[in-house]
């Protein structure tokens, strides 16, 4: 055997020795990649249950200013990474997105992707005017209340639907409802138009049918039952007494339409110079209904009046123990002997207007 192979054979066990020591090194060191790029992924990171509200518009920073400021996440930096290998600073997607506790950094990030929003519930009732439902609106959704009123104020959206600005408010049923908080203002009144066609349903268009009214008459009497009383069971008494005086061709004399033609609800008692308010909506002055609801009237006021009592009765006045109920009367001595206690007891309780 020559010298030179034999040198060869001595190093062989050195440079084995080495190969072998270099591949360990390869090998923990992908085990630790391999082991932070898992947990980077899977590990939990939501830090608690909440809701992210990510604006239209809006870019990665902002996603991810928002979880800083929130506290959402154990960690920003293994949120970016993931983020930066799922392309989704690329792929911002506008909403509310409920986050849960345990989530990994893969699981948020394919929810916020994938733009499934978690819906908001929006609730609004006692609506009287545009401007109150556009506040409460922009409450829960994005929209400001400005963008709201404008759209509720949009003759052209109120033709689309073949309603008049005066009739619109019949669309708007109050309740309460699911909306992805992004819905802008001509969705919310998509849906108000589908939840309006649900709502209208052939039973309570054939009791409208069988009173001889149409859907706007009904709502626009169930917005004045609902200022006249928050006494849901006398609403189908009242409302017999304003469907005998639209009947009878006689004037509605209902004081919410003057307080409305006003502009003011506070007015606890209706004086006789009021009265003369020039408005559409007086009827003290014009016979019949105004041309639209007077607010948004709830389910409970528009179902008072597709069931009305059916009686003789043709007026009625605040009872005077202030309870909120009403005394019912068919003929006007009647009734003036009624109001004439009702007005005592307004002297005697110095409420003047």
């Amino acid at each position: 055997m020559s010298l030179n192979n034999k040198n060869r054979l001595l190093a062989f066990p050195k440079a084995g020795r080495w190969l072998v020591i270099g591949f360990c090194i390869a090998g923990i060191t992908a085990a630790v990649w391999g082991y932070r790029i898992y947990n980077s992924l899977f590990q939990e990171n939501v830090e608690k249950t909440l809701m992210l509200y990510i604006p239209t518009g809006a870019n990665f920073q902002q996603v991810v200013d928002s979880l800083e400021r929130h506290k959402f996440l154990k960690s920003i930096p293994t949120f970016q990474w993931v983020a930066a290998r799922k392309n989704y600073p690329e792929n911002i997607r506008s909403g509310a997105y409920k986050l849960n506790e345990g989530w990994s950094n893969n699981k948020v990030i394919d929810v916020l992707r994938s733009g499934i929003q978690s819906p908001v519930k929006v609730t609004f009732n006692n609506i009287r005017f545009r401007e109150d439902l556009a506040a409460r609106l922009a409450n829960y959704l994005e929209p400001d209340s400005a963008a709201f009123l404008t759209a509720l104020n949009n003759d052209k959206i109120a033709s689309n639907y073949g309603l008049t600005h005066e009739s619109f408010p019949m669309l708007i049923i109050p309740n309460t409802y699911e909306f992805y908080w992004n819905t802008t203002p001509e969705k919310f009144i998509e849906r108000m138009k589908l939840e309006y066609d649900h709502f209208w349903n052939d039973e309570r268009k054939k009791k409208a049918a069988d009173l001889e009214l149409t859907p706007l008459q009904i709502v626009t009497i169930a917005s004045i039952l609902q200022e006249e009383t928050n006494k849901n069971d006398e609403k189908s008494r009242m409302a017999g007494v304003y469907i005998n005086r639209v009947k009878q061709g006689w004037l509605l004399q209902a004081d919410p339409t003057i307080k409305y033609a006003m502009g003011n609800f506070q007015i606890k008692r209706v004086l006789t110079e009021y009265l003369s308010v020039d408005s559409p909506y007086n009827t003290y002055k014009n016979i019949g209904l105004p041309p639209g609801p007077i607010n948004f009237p709830d389910i409970v006021s528009v179902d008072a009046v597709l069931n009305a009592e059916h009686h003789k009765y043709m007026y009625f006045c605040a009872k005077e123990d202030f309870s909120g109920y009403h005394n019912f009367a068919q003929s006007l001595a009647e009734h003036n002997r009624n109001a004439a206690r009702y007005q005592n007891a307004l002297n005697k309780s110095a409420i003047w207007k």
